[in-house]
């Protein structure tokens, strides 16, 4: 085989690859799933609703997911007038858009540990989607709304052991960097019940990672925990 052939041969490997690799890369629009990935998970890095993910991909109860499928990761058009050329040349109506999960009032909030904030919202990238709070190793960390736990584990890279509770269709709230996790999913938990043990956060320091997020989208527990 002459040289000629073998850098042709290379050449088509090396297109065929970088294909196959572009094929799976993220964008604003559309994630693809990867092994051992939920629409949990997905919803969570992106800062979305699981229930909208769920319709907005026409997906049901959400579970039917598997790698390699494409995900849209924003709703239809907010018209539902707007008409499409099919592939045949035809006109088409097109879907109407899917109904918006209403807003739901937020539940009474207590703080979730003793301590005070040393590290505020939006102040470092990544985790700085909540709030650190000092305080000791092993301190007690409560629930600070009543709720049923969604989450717990250690499989969302950033939070450390992580719990992460469903107050209603419109908020959550994350607990991250426990020593101990004392609740599993499925759990339903009262406000003030105590989930788990203060762990280390960055820094080696004892804290908690405390965050809000309101239909997805991370907001400053500021706003919701009572003053002291």
């Amino acid at each position: 085989m002459t040289l000629r052939r073998y850098t042709a041969m290379f050449a088509c490997v090396l297109i065929t690859a970088c294909a196959t690799q572009s094929s799976w890369q993220d964008n604003r629009q559309t994630h693809i799933v990867r092994k051992g990935e939920t629409l949990f998970s997905i919803a969570w890095r992106y800062g979305k609703n699981t229930e909208d993910l769920a319709r907005w991909n026409r997906l049901g109860n959400g579970s039917l997911i598997y790698p390699g499928q494409a995900l849209k990761l924003n709703g239809p058009a907010a018209s539902s007038r707007q008409t499409a050329k099919s592939e045949s040349g035809t006109t088409r109506q097109a879907p109407k858009p899917l109904p918006s999960i209403p807003s739901l009032p937020s539940p009474d909030w207590s703080w979730p540990t003793a301590g005070h904030i040393n590290i505020d919202f939006g102040a470092k990238p990544g985790t700085g989607t909540g709030v650190l709070i000092n305080g000791k190793a092993g301190q007690p960390i409560y629930a600070a709304a009543s709720g049923r736990v969604i989450y717990a584990g250690s499989g969302l890279i950033g939070y450390g052991k992580l719990i992460i509770l469903k107050h209603n269709d419109t908020y959550l709230s994350a607990y991250g960097y426990n020593a101990s996790l004392l609740v599993k999913e499925g759990d339903q938990i009262k406000k003030g019940q105590k989930i788990a043990t203060m762990g280390e956060g960055p820094e080696r320091k004892p804290r908690l990672h405390f965050e809000i997020r309101r239909n997805g989208k991370p907001v400053n527990p500021r706003q919701f925990l009572p003053a002291r």
